[in-house]
């Protein structure tokens, strides 16, 4: 129920009463949508959006003048923040700490969306566990002037290669020009061994797909689709399922079932017409957390290359040097 008050309106969501200000502001000026209808497609879809941030940290990036303004991050929860927001205390790369929210209801969706908040990026950690990752990310990013229809082939080829291992992938549109298959695994391994796993995963598709698919970190070297495997190491997140992604049209990043990847067309799916999909057919990912798998086949697969010959592949530019890292500078700047 909202109240208007001027040039703000009170909601009652979940118990609590929530200030929205300045409701009629334009968010999107492509398709004419405001902060309220922001509000409004949160609310209607907060069961999927939910299932897919509870319990995890998650980074707040707002847009407080809508997608045509600029954006900035918030990692931390302000001290002026409602007492009854629950949040989780997260260690970055640097050794830095920081107190991130965790959206675990409709209440703190919109206590969210009030602050500019558009799309969510939580971790793939639970706050009962923030150094074991249950969720495996893979990321696929296309090169300048890649058709979106060979994304499209290249996640049909991915859930080959993790059904292979014994593994269940989640496609989604990203909402984007790229795609995500998430896989839920068992919280037994760190943020080194997941990336590990989802570096062989991204070799093995690239192995299947030459020219095609390519876990080539430096972007000169990349040909085709990138598989992000670095999106797996610590304190890197991505935008969730049925979060509205911060571009003109109101693009959600949507899931889908299989059989709809090969002829999905992103911009189909946006802040209008995805409440009335998950109305009509459901969510497609509303069992991922019915089966977390255990990551052991793709650690053998890693095993197997790095006996091979095929060592770690570079890191973020903001993690420290690893152990067994090649030299972190743009091939043609090493050659030269």
């Amino acid at each position: 129920m909202a109240s208007p008050h001027g040039k703000h309106v009170v909601l009652e969501v979940c118990g609590r009463e929530l200030r929205v200000s300045n409701p009629e502001k334009v968010f999107f000026p492509e398709r004419g949508l405001t902060k309220m209808d922001l509000v409004n497609y949160y609310l209607e879809c907060e069961q999927a959006v939910v299932r897919h941030l509870r319990e995890r940290p998650t980074v707040m990036k707002r847009w407080v003048d809508g997608v045509e303004g600029k954006p900035f991050f918030q990692k931390r929860v302000p001290d002026s923040a409602p007492e009854w927001l629950q949040t989780a205390t997260v260690t970055f790369p640097s050794g830095r700490r920081a107190r991130e929210l965790a959206p675990n209801d409709a209440a703190h969706l919109i206590w969210g969306v009030n602050l500019g908040v558009i799309d969510w990026n939580p971790w793939p950690v639970r706050r009962a566990d923030l150094d074991h990752p249950d969720e495996l990310r893979v990321d696929l990013d296309p090169s300048p002037g890649v058709p979106f229809a060979e994304v499209r082939e290249v996640a049909l080829r991915v859930r080959e290669v993790l059904e292979e291992h014994g593994l269940r992938g989640f496609p989604k549109t990203s909402g984007s020009r790229g795609m995500h298959v998430y896989v839920r695994v068992a919280p037994e391994q760190g943020f080194h061994e997941v990336r590990r796993a989802a570096l062989a995963l991204a070799r093995e598709v690239e192995r299947r797909m030459p020219r095609r698919a390519t876990s080539r970190w430096w972007k000169e070297e990349r040909e085709g689709v990138f598989i992000d495997y670095n999106q797996n190491a610590r304190d890197r997140t991505v935008a969730s399922a049925y979060s509205v992604r911060a571009v003109g049209d109101a693009r959600v990043s949507c899931p889908l079932d299989w059989d709809e990847v090969a002829d999905v067309e992103p911009a189909d799916l946006h802040m209008q017409t995805v409440p009335v999909r998950l109305r009509e057919r459901g969510d497609p990912s509303a069992d991922i957390d019915a089966r977390p798998a255990r990551l052991e086949p793709l650690l053998e697969l890693a095993a197997r290359d790095e006996r091979e010959g095929l060592g770690d592949a570079p890191w973020p530019p903001h993690f420290r040097k690893q152990k067994g890292e090649p030299r972190r500078v743009q091939p043609s700047r090493a050659r030269s």
